[in-house]
C-alpha cells in the first residue's frame, strides 16, 4: 500500500474529529501551535504527521491518540517479506468515524440551504 493512504486516513479522521469539536483549521492550528495551512494538509493527506504533530493535534482535540487518529491503520509485521500498512475498509471504528462525517456533511448541506 503507497505510504500516502495512511496520511490520507489520518487527514480523514483529524478532519471529522475537528468538525465533532465545531473548531475551525485556524482555531485547530492555534491550540495545536501549528499553521492552520498545516492543518489543512494534514487533513488532506498531503502530509504525514510527526510524532510531536500527532500529539499536540490530539492534545488539542482532547482525544486518544490511538483510539481517534490512528483509527483503521494498522501495521502488519513481515516475517520473510516487509512489512505494510493497511487501512481497514470498515472496522466499527473506521464505520462510526464514516457515519459521523456523512451526518456532519448532510447538516452543512442543511445549512447551505
Amino acid at each position: 500500500m503507497p505510504p500516502n493512504q495512511v496520511a490520507i486516513q489520518f487527514g480523514e479522521n483529524l478532519r471529522c474529529l475537528r468538525k465533532r469539536a465545531e473548531i475551525s483549521q485556524e482555531d485547530l492550528g492555534l491550540r495545536a501551535s501549528l499553521h492552520r495551512t498545516e492543518i489543512g494538509l494534514l487533513e488532506r493527506g498531503a502530509r504525514t504527521p510527526r510524532i510531536d504533530t500527532l500529539v499536540k493535534v490530539a492534545s488539542a482535540l482532547d482525544v486518544r491518540i490511538e483510539c481517534a487518529l490512528l483509527v483503521g491503520i494498522n501495521w502488519n509485521p513481515g516475517s520473510t517479506q516487509a512489512g505494510a500498512f493497511k487501512i481497514e475498509e470498515e472496522s466499527e471504528a473506521v464505520r462510526l468515524i464514516r457515519e459521523g462525517r456523512e451526518a456532519l456533511d448532510e447538516r452543512a448541506e442543511r445549512w447551505k440551504e
